[in-house]
């Protein structure tokens, strides 16, 4: 853990990437701010996420748009399909669920539970969401406590011997992880939220969403 430590203090004194970690939580948290038609697209766009490419599933959100709350389960699979979406049909499932129960997480978001407990709603409620989908959409909205760990981060914390290799990553295993992420993050007096964009951009030299 030490020598990952020491690794990320060189990339967090790196002027150009805190900029851009900085400008990004920026947008994280003037999202959560928006209206709850913008904070459903990104709930669409971190269920097309899950075995996905990151950066064509921010693509597919532009070009979709609005039209996540309006089309049919069929044209949204259509439209899915004709943009080489991976799992067309079973996210369009998904997303047409999740609209069926958007008062529900409107309420949710605006309540006064922890991260946690609403991230342990979002896992029960939304179809199509594990930890990290519900970690990845409250970390989009604004939320800086809760750690998305995906084969970008698990790949880092091999190599580093901070894990070793997981095939299913279940409730108690993500917990175990996060909370060696949160030790991480405190050493280095950062967000769970900003040491996962440290950590994509050591993985990927990319700071995405």
């Amino acid at each position: 853990m030490k020598r990952l430590i020491l690794d990320l203090k060189e990339i967090t004194t790196n002027v150009d990437v805190s900029n851009l970690v900085r400008m990004r939580m920026k947008e994280f948290e003037d999202l959560g701010k928006e209206t709850f038609t913008e904070i459903f697209k990104e709930l669409c766009f971190c269920m097309l996420t899950a075995n996905f490419s990151a950066k064509r599933a921010i693509e597919i959100q532009k070009r979709i748009g609005d039209r996540f709350l309006t089309l049919s389960k069929q044209e949204l699979e259509t439209k899915l399909r004709d943009l080489g979406y991976r799992f067309p049909r079973t996210r369009a499932r998904y997303i047409v669920e999740a609209r069926k129960i958007m008062e529900g997480i409107r309420e949710i978001l605006s309540s006064n539970l922890s991260e946690y407990e609403k991230r342990e709603w979002l896992v029960r409620s939304v179809k199509g969401f594990g930890y990290k989908e519900a970690s990845h959409f409250l970390r989009n909205i604004g939320y800086k406590d809760v750690a998305i760990i995906d084969f970008h981060i698990l790949d880092i914390l091999k190599q580093y011997s901070i894990v070793k290799k997981t095939k299913n990553l279940t409730k108690q295993k993500y917990l175990e992880i996060e909370e060696k992420l949160r030790k991480i993050a405190k050493k280095l007096n950062i967000s769970l939220a900003e040491l996962d964009l440290y950590l994509w951009y050591m993985e990927t030299g990319n700071v995405l969403k």
